[in-house]
């Protein structure tokens, strides 16, 4: 490898001189070039932004994988840029285990058909956690994270350059007062205009990146608003699927032994919604995986949910929104 031992030497001095001139800074021997009050406002917020926009990430992250080693796994294969394994969720788990139980003690039996049911309910739930996992990062962490590696990166980068321009120009200033001979006051005050011109011209830079937080900040309250449409759809289909449940067990505990127990939908733990019969008029695909697929002509069921413009579709052990203008009601 080919070193220059000259420029070696040069960047070191450089570091030792700019070491200097922050231990002077310190100690208030040597004068600062002060940025005004509306930059240190604005780069106060950008450090304020990092620091909560990583603490949310980091919190966000942590609910939607609780298990640090996949969560490792998973930003691993960010980096190589390589598709992320899939891999079962722990209610999937439990609901196999379920299904495995309930064969192995007999389908026949009151026990053993009520764990396969259960268990085959528990892995739609598990589904549906996946798939929440899914969108939320999409539209959240991924976005924030994203910011974070791009945006902040190159805001602290040119603060960074910003900060030794400063340097470069509070030792121009010192030389310029310190020189006393003519032809070394002119070469002070030349290198002083050229570091003032430096100095202002990465200022305004590194002002703009900083304003343009406001655009960031706009950005992540759509996030925001997306992260929380996505969870209350989760949750509304975790209702739905839960309800669809007990009037499973509800059902089987009827056709059952007169000393099986038998379940009832209570209304204080969930909101039954009436269900309907529905034709679809067109195709529909998916935007995303808390919607369903749709084909023309086919009937599903649907209910009514919190949203003027879909509705909760039910069809082949799925649940998924659908939108309304693709629907026609069946009496």
């Amino acid at each position: 490898m080919d070193f220059n031992f000259k420029n070696m030497v040069k960047d070191a001095g450089i570091a030792l001189t700019r070491a200097v001139q922050f231990t002077e800074e310190k100690l208030g021997k040597s004068e600062k070039t002060e940025l005004d009050a509306n930059f240190e406002n604005l780069w106060e917020r950008a450090e304020n932004t990092k620091k909560i926009t990583e603490k949310i990430v980091k919190n966000a992250e942590a609910v939607l994988i609780p298990n640090p080693g996949n969560r490792m796994e998973d930003y691993v294969f960010e980096i190589i840029e390589k598709q992320k394994p899939s891999r079962l969720s722990n209610l999937e788990y439990l609901g196999q285990d379920m299904v495995e139980a309930g064969t192995s003690l007999g389908p026949g039996t009151a026990y053993g058909s009520a764990l396969i049911k259960v268990g085959q309910w528990e892995q739609k739930l598990g589904q549906n956690e996946r798939d929440f996992i899914g969108s939320a990062g999409m539209c959240f962490t991924q976005p924030l994270r994203k910011f974070l590696d791009t945006e902040m990166k190159t805001i602290l980068r040119e603060q960074g350059i910003l900060e030794m321009k400063r340097l470069d120009l509070d030792a121009c200033k010192n030389r310029a007062r310190k020189t006393r001979s003519m032809l070394g006051q002119g070469t002070a005050e030349r290198d002083l205009r050229i570091a003032q011109s430096e100095f202002d011209r990465q200022t305004e830079i590194t002002k703009l990146l900083l304003e343009g937080l406001s655009s960031s900040h706009a950005a992540h309250l759509r996030c925001l608003y997306e992260f929380v449409e996505t969870q209350a759809r989760f949750y509304s289909q975790c209702t739905t699927i839960m309800t669809d449940l007990q009037r499973e067990l509800s059902s089987l505990a009827s056709s059952n032994a007169p000393n099986t127990p038998t379940f009832t939908i209570s209304d204080d733990s969930f909101e039954v919604r009436e269900q309907r019969d529905a034709k679809v008029l067109y195709d529909y695909e998916a935007k995303d995986a808390t919607e369903l697929n749709l084909k023309a002509n086919e009937i599903i069921r649907v209910t009514d949910i919190a949203d003027d413009d879909y509705m909760m579709g039910h069809k082949d052990n799925k649940t998924g929104k659908v939108p309304k203008t693709f629907l026609e009601f069946v009496n």
